[in-house]
């Protein structure tokens, strides 16, 4: 009798074949819209259609931390056993790298398909729920996250020169006394409802002032609305969302245990952990792209650039896991 081929082992591979990147180094995230995704001979590829012919490229999901599929795309059960073997999270999103299957009253939210791992460290969840369940901890953290975000913020627009020639730079006296007025202010809050408004605050005076600074005049931040400033920040968010679900996801802590936009929403820790990056590099990059007109695949390499050059995700775990460590609480 012919021995029967194993669909689960023939042309797969486990993780330990993989050449090893840490996530926080790894370098591609993949949005891909009218495209079929599946595995051939061990490799994760996706197949575009023309005219002529049919194309394949290729996935180097050893180096990819996330993935979203767009509209009109779909995805093989090999591929995904793939994508999962090498810890790459996939996204259901709409057109545009815009999720919409899901909705929440603040923002649309992607719903990540995390792999499944039984070996990711137990330490860093063991840590975060020690503190996790007291409310003042818990508000202390939030502080922290927002602290990280302006420092992070003042550091990149301190050096970066490109971002410095379009008037982000953290040296300019109105820029510096809005930042040190908020550092501030954090600390004095008292509730976390209170923090978020001063978030939400603070980001509506960089939406001005980065209007100003790109000659984007008559701008209102509008989720659903299609100029492309607005379009640009919602797409370049959510490719932060990416790397937020990801850190989460290698430190093995759930993205429920949000500490501050809300223990009501499931991922609402993906927002808490992207607004570390999404400010300091998605704003400015969102309006400078749309004065300059660029097409929505030349903003997202901008954007993925620049994730890169600043080590948006190393800033993010650095974050995360010290949270999650930390046992010097005030009282």
């Amino acid at each position: 009798m012919a021995k029967r081929s194993n669909p689960y082992t023939d042309n797969s591979f486990v993780s330990s074949d993989l050449k090893t990147i840490l996530h926080s180094k790894r370098a591609n995230i993949y949005y891909l819209s009218h495209c079929r995704v599946m595995q051939k001979d061990g490799r994760v590829l996706y197949l575009t259609e023309d005219d002529k012919a049919n194309e394949y490229y290729n996935i180097p999901i050893a180096n990819t931390t996330s993935l979203l599929l767009g509209t009109g795309t779909s995805i093989t059960q090999a591929a995904m056993r793939l994508l999962s073997q090498a810890g790459v999270l996939v996204g259901f999103c709409g057109g545009g790298g815009t999720p919409l299957f899901m909705g929440s009253e603040r923002e649309v939210y992607v719903e990540w398909l995390t792999p499944q791992s039984e070996y990711r460290p137990t330490d860093y969840m063991q840590g975060w729920m020690q503190w996790w369940w007291d409310d003042d901890k818990r508000l202390q953290a939030a502080k922290q996250i927002q602290h990280a975000r302006l420092d992070f913020l003042k550091k990149v627009w301190r050096k970066d020169g490109d971002l410095k020639q379009q008037g982000f730079d953290s040296g300019n006296d109105e820029i510096a006394r809005l930042i040190d007025s908020n550092q501030r202010q954090i600390d004095k809050q008292e509730q976390t409802m209170h923090l978020l408004q001063l978030e939400a605050r603070l980001t509506k005076q960089l939406y001005k002032l980065a209007a100003e600074n790109t000659g984007y005049s008559g701008f209102s931040r509008d989720h659903e609305g299609i100029d492309k400033a607005n379009g640009f920040l919602n797409h370049g968010n959510y490719l932060a969302y990416g790397l937020g679900a990801t850190t989460a996801w290698v430190l093995g802590i759930p993205h429920g245990f949000a500490v501050m936009h809300g223990k009501t929403r499931r991922g609402a820790l993906v927002f808490d952990i992207a607004d570390i990056v999404k400010d300091a590099l998605v704003l400015p990059l969102a309006f400078i792209c749309a004065s300059e007109n660029l097409s929505e695949q030349e903003f997202r390499q901008e954007c993925l650039n620049m994730f890169t050059t600043h080590k948006a995700l190393d800033v993010m775990f650095e974050v995360v896991k010290a949270l999650a460590l930390k046992t010097d609480w005030e009282v």
